[in-house]
């Protein structure tokens, strides 16, 4: 049922429970993918050079951590995992992926780092669910 799925991180703890979720239905549904990705904002190109490459690798390692911790958390399962990090507006770079990989489910926390941590579901994911080409799974 859900082949290929895909599960966006963004290092909040709702994040990892859903990287936990994500690898007990690849388990349950024995997919076949499972595509982990981290989406970054964009840099703004005002900030110029050098500030620019400074700014950029400061995002790239903690969108590495962010990865790398996802990955721990999801563990073996038998899907073929594949990670990637990309940069652009979060809700818009899912569904963008989730539409390029042909992807059945999209996993993903219900509250991410935002600075609007009371809204019962985030800006993020409420934009997914109304917009993705799939079923999506918010989790908590």
């Amino acid at each position: 049922m859900f082949n290929n799925i895909l599960l966006a991180v963004d290092g909040s703890e709702h994040a990892l429970n859903a990287a936990r979720t994500a690898a007990q239905l690849t388990h349950a549904m024995n997919s076949a993918e499972l595509h982990i990705v981290v989406v970054y904002d964009a840099m703004p190109l005002f900030l110029g050079e050098p500030n620019f490459q400074s700014a950029m690798n400061v995002r790239l390692d903690e969108a590495q951590k962010i990865l790398k911790t996802a990955v721990e958390a999801v563990g073996e399962v038998p899907a073929k995992t594949q990670t990637e990090f990309i940069a652009g507006d979060p809700a818009e770079a899912i569904i963008e992926i989730a539409k390029t990989r042909k992807c059945d489910l999209i996993v993903m926390g219900s509250r991410g780092l935002g600075r609007l941590a009371g809204l019962v579901l985030g800006s993020v994911s409420q934009k997914v669910v109304g917009h993705a080409p799939c079923p999506v799974l918010v989790v908590r």
